[in-house]
């Protein structure tokens, strides 16, 4: 292969590799991008990465399979295609590379293939990964939408993987708020996978980002789907489990999560629930992950300390928590059923019978009691 520049390379590199081989980036640190490729071109094996005979012969082995591959790989073809598709080509050093991905050391990607408006690294910088089962239950979809919508109102980006169920809620949640949403693709980024969801795609092309590690025109494999996870986590500030039975790529998310330091929490569900299995090992882990209910719950986990604290749920307020405590207390001594005199309240109340009959005329008049035979009763609203 003719000699070609560091972003050719990596664009080269990523069509000719697997996401996030670490021998692939220790190259890349050792000899540049075009060095890499170059070493992988020619079978040279760097003194520094095989201190024994054993290990440059297993790395001369994934050179030769790397070589192998080249002759598939068509890097000017594949950015020909992104510029037609309004994409883009990402590498470590650009502005809108994500430094937090270099937290993945030699598992962190070449480079990143990009589809939609937003810039990366700016939208992820306020970002939380919302996923979970793609065979979700209709409470999980909801509360994945509703999270979606409560963090895109609160300008929190919402990163997932584009897959059915909780995935998809997620995305449509933030797109319905009109805020910031990623998709991390296991594909190429004008491949839609899954077909269902291609009008989520498109849209998203359209008004946020879609994200893929592989060329375009690349089709899933199974094995991606697991790789791309490490994505996801690093891209955002925390992860947000919703679904997820015992084996789930979400516990992927969340145990590369956990690896990179970022916060991981789940949404609590019914515990005949087999799609909220995984959510509950998560909560019982040591360390466990952080349970919550809504998205301000959310923003206190990965917000700024002090700063982005939840506020406590509001109790509901009943009719009798307006009364003043004396009438209240009034009120209390009614029997659930049937009547009671004054003179047998005012005895329960502790009060005279004069003021109890003020209170009596005060709590008539607010509905609570009403006249019956015998005396006074509580009215059917007061019971409820």
């Amino acid at each position: 292969m003719a000699a070609v520049n560091d972003r050719t390379a990596r664009a080269v590199l990523c069509a000719i590799a697997e996401p996030g081989e670490s021998l692939i980036n220790r190259l890349i640190d050792h000899s540049g991008p075009a060095g890499a490729l170059e070493n992988i071109c020619t079978g040279t094996v760097p003194d520094e990465l095989a201190p024994s005979p054993h290990d440059r012969a297993r790395i001369a082995a994934r050179l030769e399979h790397w070589r192998i591959r080249l002759a598939t790989a068509t890097p000017e073809q594949d950015l020909a295609v992104t510029e037609h598709l309004n994409c883009r080509l990402v590498c470590p050093g650009d502005t809108e590379w994500p430094t937090t991905l270099d937290d993945l050391g030699d598992e962190r990607p070449y480079a990143l293939w990009l589809r939609g408006p937003d810039d990366l690294r700016h939208t992820c910088l306020r970002s939380v990964a919302v996923v979970g089962a793609r065979a979700a239950s209709p409470y999980g979809l909801r509360v994945a939408a509703e999270l979606g919508a409560e963090l895109a109102e609160r300008r929190w980006a919402v990163v997932s993987g584009g897959a059915l169920g909780i995935d998809s809620a997620a995305h449509k949640g933030a797109l319905a708020a009109d805020g910031p949403t990623v998709a991390v693709f296991a594909n190429g980024v004008d491949v839609p996978y899954p077909a269902s969801n291609d009008g989520l795609f498109t849209e998203m092309a359209r008004r946020a980002l879609l994200v893929s590690e592989s060329p375009p025109g690349t089709v899933p494999q199974r094995l991606r789907f697991l790789v791309r996870n490490r994505v996801i986590a690093a891209l955002s500030r925390g992860t947000v489990v919703v679904e997820a039975q015992r084996r789930s790529g979400a516990l992927s998310t969340a145990a590369w999560a956990q690896r990179l330091g970022r916060e991981v929490m789940a949404v609590p569900g019914p515990v005949t629930a087999a799609t909220s299995v995984g959510c509950h090992r998560l909560l019982r882990d040591h360390p466990p992950a952080v349970l919550i209910t809504r998205a301000e719950e959310v923003i206190e986990a990965v917000g700024r300390i002090g700063a982005d604290l939840a506020p406590d749920p509001e109790a509901p307020v009943l009719p009798r928590d307006r009364l003043d405590p004396v009438t209240r207390s009034v009120l209390e001594v009614f029997p659930s059923r049937g009547a009671a005199g004054p003179a047998q309240l005012a005895a329960k109340a502790g009060m005279d019978l004069a003021a109890l009959n003020a209170k009596l005329g005060l709590l008539s008049a607010a509905g609570f009691i009403e006249r019956a035979n015998g005396g006074w009763r509580l009215t059917a609203a007061a019971k409820s």
